[in-house]
């Protein structure tokens, strides 16, 4: 089980500004080793109660709120990670487990008892969480992610795009899936991930988005079939 505690500031910004920011960050940060040859994808299928009560915590940001995934990078993928993100006021505590590619798709129809072969504390968590909360798969949100990261403090910069989702699926592994996008193609969501602070030079280098900060959950954009008032 790896655990990371972190704080995460996102912006939305456009294709050419992400392109202008990443221009100056590939001059100095080292990119994420999944991004050595660029950008890649990235597929999410997100859970939760049948009341969505996660959903709503985030929409009303509340200062304690969870979301539950399943991630890949490819429907070939034979691991796959199991995460828990829980938000308290500014700090976000990610912990994921590795699971096989068999117990995903287990999860993703409801049969939690796997998790109880994986032993430790997680995965034992994880079971009582997803079966006393009654947690169902929700929507499947998949995008392109670009990624750079300093060594010092944590520090990852990245750029997510061609943002899109469906909703009321479990095909996790399904090399094609009908996927409608979530935002205009000129949208890019752009984040700042660190641990406590910022360091300077890294300040210096995203000046380059002049705004604030947004609250901009891909969980939540991908359930905008089912909650229209989202868009």
């Amino acid at each position: 089980m790896l655990a990371v505690l972190r704080r995460e500031e996102k912006y939305l910004l456009t294709l050419g500004e992400a392109l202008q920011c990443a221009a100056r960050f590939e001059k100095i940060l080292m990119p994420d080793n999944f991004s050595k040859n660029g950008s890649y994808k990235i597929r999410s299928l997100y859970f939760d109660t049948a009341d969505d009560r996660d959903f709503h915590d985030k929409l009303t940001e509340q200062n304690c709120r969870q979301k539950i995934r399943l991630r890949i990078y490819s429907p070939g993928d034979s691991r796959v990670k199991l995460e828990l993100k829980q938000k308290e006021n500014v700090y976000q505590k990610k912990r994921t487990l590795l699971i096989t590619r068999a117990d995903a798709q287990a999860l993703a129809e409801g049969r939690y008892s796997v998790l109880l072969n994986y032993g430790g504390p997680f995965a034992g968590e994880m079971f009582v969480l997803l079966t006393e909360g009654c947690y169902r798969p929700k929507t499947i949100v998949e995008y392109s992610r670009r990624a750079f990261m300093a060594k010092e403090n944590n520090i990852r910069l990245t750029f997510d795009s061609d943002i899109r989702a469906l909703e009321g699926t479990r095909s996790l592994f399904s090399p094609v899936l009908p996927l409608y996008p979530v935002l205009s193609g000129d949208q890019v969501v752009f984040e700042v991930k660190y641990n406590q602070f910022l360091l300077g030079y890294i300040t210096d280098l995203i000046r380059c988005v002049d705004r604030r900060s947004v609250s901009a959950s891909k969980y939540c954009l991908g359930r905008s079939l089912s909650y229209p008032f989202l868009n």
